[in-house]
């Protein structure tokens, strides 16, 4: 039986051209995905609260603020006439108990996390309709795994899951949605951690390019082919099972 493989060169064709919406897109894996969309031809379009460190078209904006993000996100759409695919990787966290995390900072993580990625996918719903895009929603193992200390991360992450199965069922057939899945990996995420909170010496974390490499294959699956779900880790993660 001979075994076709989609080679990178393909896979980056299928794309090419592709006007691309990333969250969170001036660090960690969203840098990541802008660069990987880059590559492959496309246009990347980036919704951040920070500058790129590269020349892409942003809009700055605080993503707990649902109106102003849906505002950028239509400002963003209108200059790019319409995104082809819209990636939401922007993501926070405040560990701590319930009792220690100050209420704001608790609810701020569901604000961007949940809230958030729920404006932004809103808000470019026309266009995605119209170009018969695809969504990429980014969860985490904490999203199916709950964790002490973790109540904010874990409630907005769960909610991510559950707001993309209800979307895919809602768009099916219209707008391709996927839930990524993803482990731990080697961005600045830990950096204002306590060291308690941060991976131990030993973490095996992956590599953010090999996250957007995900990405890019749930956006270049052919018209009618969905890849619904995508869990991606480094090969010794311990975050999941």
């Amino acid at each position: 039986m001979h075994q076709y493989i989609v080679t990178n060169d393909e896979m980056e064709m299928r794309v090419s051209a592709g006007r691309v919406l990333i969250t969170g897109g001036s660090s960690g894996l969203g840098s990541a995905v802008v660069d990987a969309v880059a590559k492959a031809g496309g246009t990347p379009y980036v919704l951040d609260i920070a500058a790129p460190d590269r020349d892409v078209d942003v809009e700055f904006v605080d993503l707990a603020d649902p109106r102003a993000a849906e505002a950028a996100t239509r400002a963003l759409a209108q200059r790019a006439g319409g995104f082809d695919a819209v990636v939401t990787a922007a993501g926070i966290d405040r560990c701590g108990t319930l009792q220690e995390v100050a209420a704001a900072e608790w609810e701020r993580v569901i604000a961007v996390n949940l809230v958030g990625t729920a404006a932004v996918i809103r808000a470019a719903l026309p266009s995605l309709i119209e170009s018969r895009g695809r969504v990429v929603t980014v969860a985490s193992t904490l999203g199916w795994r709950a964790v002490s200390d973790a109540t904010a991360y874990c409630a907005s992450k769960f909610g991510v899951v559950g707001f993309t199965r209800a979307l895919s069922a809602e768009l099916a057939g219209i707008v391709g949605v996927t839930l990524l899945v993803p482990g731990g990996m080697q961005t600045k995420f830990f950096d204002d951690r306590t060291e308690q909170y941060k991976p131990g010496p030993d973490a095996r974390l992956n590599d953010p390019d090999n996250v957007a490499a995900a990405v890019m294959f749930a956006l270049s699956q052919p018209p009618g082919c969905e890849v619904r779900e995508l869990m991606i880790a480094g090969s010794t993660e311990t975050s999941w099972p």
